[in-house]
């Protein structure tokens, strides 16, 4: 390209796009094109009402130019009205909702055409925007702040694709109210005003002006830093993440399962990734529906990197958005938005992982790479169905475990190599036994058995489920064969807090809790809110060898915790009586009676699986000494 055929100019640039155009096309290809057109003419009508260009309009996007980013904001706020209006006519599966994005950057002009950074900031932006919305960028901020006050939310620094630095993105209102705001500004200065002052900007750009420009930027801080000190615990000497629940954003509140279950498939993903620390479900599950800061989840949790995003479900489409933040400096590393049809999840849960891998800069063997984006089924309706499946099995009450093991079973029969729908389905019969439902407990625990080494001989490198099977292992008193599942379920993911927790279970199971203890702390960094049986577990490793004030420590935590757990009561009447505070005891045992009025001692006595005779018999004779019958 000649110098002589192009130049270089400051412009604010609008760009607009539509939410899910590629399945209109789909559906009805003339419909679409018909209310495109129609939606282009408003459209260009408004931009030209506010002195704006439009440059190009390929397919379902706009791009337009204006000398004033007040204009272009204001030309924005009311296309989205009139579009809004417009849609109202249509029949709701035929709207056509668009995303709009603002930036002031500088730009080539190549006859009627413009390119350049300034362009592609525009669009990156305009994919942060909601359909229906508009997000400007940092530049644009700084010119409209003081003239346009329609209360901007700013929403942090966003790492865009092909862009070096992080860009600042703010939200814009839109709404009836937001454009009464905006016509009730004061009219634009006449047009050889304007016209002077596009040539005083151009002026500038030529002189070196816009160095001096930037330099006197404002500068918006990014959100609160966490701060070291403040850490829980100390970071760890990797890349630290915690990947906070996926907010549901469908109208739906019965696709949480769906939104939770991709939470779970990015961390066990992340888990995988020896060279990362993850922090467990469990623990990030506790920030579900709380209006949280970065900075304190970071801070509680020991963690370097926060993930967090959004899921909206549409019928078949989604729309998943998602962002990357440094916590100890308030800047987003990475974000994206997809757009994508249902049954593209699984490459979108795997673009994300290896997104969040490249931002962090681990660098993986060809092993890792394989094991990080392992995936459990190509079956989309078995996904769903085993997604259901936990989201059932979880609530813990008969009828919902009933409909859960229906599901995994039908999850099952879509697929019937996929591993984790084994799993989920051992875990019914599980739950079968715990809440006293199995017409034999013993029938059910060989049932469980036989269903998780079915998902092991699937996926031989499936940690938790060889964690699953020591637990089982420990709960028909084959110690020796439970340690040697737990031990192998750490070496396969040394990430997983699971893995960790089984493992303590079995070595104190076999007598071995001076072992058990470091397992168990592993397993509550990293998963830092953990649930009681991590809790009262290490308490009772610690009361096996003697330290009792700390196996107080972690049993008390567990009551507060659950206040209404029988069993952490009734491990808290066992270490309260070991630690001879008798009186103390006999209160957490009568607590336990009023929460299971049924309890026996003698029944209990036979389901205690403990290797050590003297340690069994220690176990027993404290609840009796608690006054347990």
């Amino acid at each position: 390209m000649a110098a002589e055929d192009f130049k270089r100019k400051l412009t604010a640039i609008l760009s607009a796009d539509v939410k899910g155009y590629s399945r209109l096309m789909g559906e009805d290809e003339e419909a679409t094109v018909r209310t495109i057109t129609a939606h282009r003419k408003v459209i260009t009508s408004v931009i030209e009402k506010y002195r704006g260009r439009v440059v190009d309009s390929p397919g379902d996007n706009i791009l337009a130019e204006f000398v004033s980013v007040v204009d272009a904001v204001q030309s924005a706020v009311e296309i989205q009205e009139v579009i809004r209006a417009k849609n109202a006519e249509l029949p709701e599966e035929r709207r056509m909702e668009f995303r709009i994005g603002i930036n002031l950057g500088d730009v080539i002009q190549e006859g009627d055409r413009i390119y350049g950074d300034g362009v592609n900031i525009a669009a990156r932006v305009e994919g942060l925007a909601e359909p229906g919305g508009i997000c400007i960028s940092g530049s644009a901020y700084e010119q409209i702040e003081n003239k346009l006050a329609l209360g901007y939310d700013y929403i942090g620094e966003h790492t865009v694709k092909n862009i070096v630095k992080p860009i600042r993105v703010y939200r814009v209102p839109t709404g009836p109210e937001t454009l009464k705001k905006v016509t009730e500004e004061k009219r634009p200065a006449p047009g050889w005003q304007r016209a002077a002052l596009a040539v005083v900007i151009g002026l500038l750009v030529v002189s070196g002006g816009i160095a001096i420009w930037k330099s006197y930027r404002p500068s918006t801080p990014p959100m609160q830093a966490a701060s070291v000190e403040k850490m829980a615990y100390p970071l760890p000497d990797k890349p630290s993440i915690a990947v906070l629940p996926f907010v549901n954003m469908s109208e739906d509140p019965k696709q949480e399962y769906f939104s939770d279950g991709l939470t779970e498939e990015i961390i066990t993903a992340l888990s995988k990734v020896p060279k990362l620390f993850v922090i467990a479900g469990n623990s990030v599950f506790n920030y579900k529906g709380q209006p949280v800061k970065v900075n304190q989840v970071a801070e509680e949790l020991g963690v370097r990197y926060v993930l967090e995003g959004s899921i909206r479900k549409a019928g078949d489409e989604i729309r998943i958005t998602t962002q990357l933040i440094d916590a100890l400096t308030g800047h987003h590393l990475w974000a994206e938005r997809y757009d994508r049809n249902l049954n593209e999840i699984f490459a979108v849960q795997d673009d994300i992982t290896k997104n969040i891998i490249t931002a962090l800069q681990v660098k993986l063997t060809e092993g890792e790479q394989v094991r990080a984006a392992a995936k459990g089924t190509n079956n989309f309706e078995a996904y769903l169905k085993y997604l259901q499946a936990i989201d059932k099995i979880s609530q813990f009450n008969r009828e919902s475990n009933a409909l859960g093991k229906q599901l995994a079973q039908e999850a099952i029969a879509l697929d019937p190599e996929y591993a984790m729908a084994y799993r989920a389905l051992h875990r019914t019969h599980l739950v079968d036994v715990w809440l006293g439902t199995s017409k034999s407990p013993k029938q059910s625990i060989a049932k469980a058995m036989e269903l998780i080494q079915k998902a092991i001989e699937l996926d031989a490198t499936y940690a938790e489920a060889h964690g699953h099977l020591g637990f089982l292992f420990s709960m028909i008193g084959q110690h020796d064969k439970a340690v040697a599942k737990g031990e192998q379920a750490v070496a396969l993911n040394p990430n997983s807090a699971y893995a960790h927790m089984i493992l303590g279970h079995t070595l104190r199971f076999a007598g071995r809790s001076e072992e058990a203890i470091p397992e168990y702390k592993i397993a509550i960094r990293l998963n830092p809110i953990p649930p009681t049986n991590y809790l009262f577990g290490l308490g009772l490793a610690y009361a096996w060898t003697g330290q009792y004030e700390e196996a107080i420590k972690w049993c008390e935590k567990a009551v507060r915790k659950e206040p209404d757990s029988f069993m952490a009561h009734l491990m808290m009447t066992v270490v309260y009586s070991l630690s001879g505070r008798e009186e103390e005891a006999r209160a957490e045992a009568a607590e336990a009676l009023r929460i299971n009025p049924k309890f026996s001692v003698e029944k209990f006595e036979k389901a205690v699986r403990i290797k050590k005779k003297t340690e069994k018999e220690r176990f027993i004779g404290a609840l009796r000494k608690a006054g347990l019958k």
